[in-house]
């Protein structure tokens, strides 16, 4: 685990190890669904919809294991987030997820998202595999990872 730091009370101090150079199956994992409105690819509520999303998962009990978001970044005018749960959530919608993802950890500015993305598209080709669908993990917010030190991004290849 990486030296320990005083916990934000927000995000949790992420681990990159588990989740780096990994092969990962889901068969309908569980999550809950949203919406985020972009700019060419910023956001411009991503706050709003987690705060929203997380209050109703707590509410009903629902959080999982290890905290994790994905972000399916379709479009230059918005993406779909999606918050692993660990069983479905009034109020909201839900999604399955299945597939098997490998994965690689980034750390540094969201603006390297793009050079992180080729990377892994690389990665996927010299593993043989090909490439359905990349999702994003971005395990902090800015001010935790600023407050953490480091500003970690996973992502997960879609390979089947």
């Amino acid at each position: 685990m990486p030296q320990s730091i005083t916990p934000t009370g927000c995000c949790e101090q992420f681990n990159p190890e588990p989740w780096q150079d990994k092969e990962i199956t889901w068969k309908d994992k569980i999550f809950v669904k949203d919406h985020v409105t972009s700019f060419l690819h910023i956001p411009l509520n991503f706050g709003r919809k987690v705060v929203k999303n997380m209050k109703l998962i707590e509410t009903a009990s629902a959080e999982s294991e290890h905290q994790l978001m994905l972000t399916d970044e379709n479009s230059l005018w918005g993406s779909d987030i999606y918050i692993d749960v660990s069983k479905e959530v009034p109020s909201t919608q839900i999604a399955t997820i299945s597939g098997t993802f490998l994965t690689k950890v980034f750390e540094g500015p969201y603006q390297n998202a793009g050079k992180w993305a080729k990377e892994v598209e690389e990665y996927v080709k010299n593993k043989g595999k090909e490439l359905k669908k990349i999702y994003f993990s971005y395990t902090t917010c800015p001010k935790c990872a600023k407050a953490y030190g480091k500003n970690y991004v996973v992502l997960f290849a879609q390979i089947n």
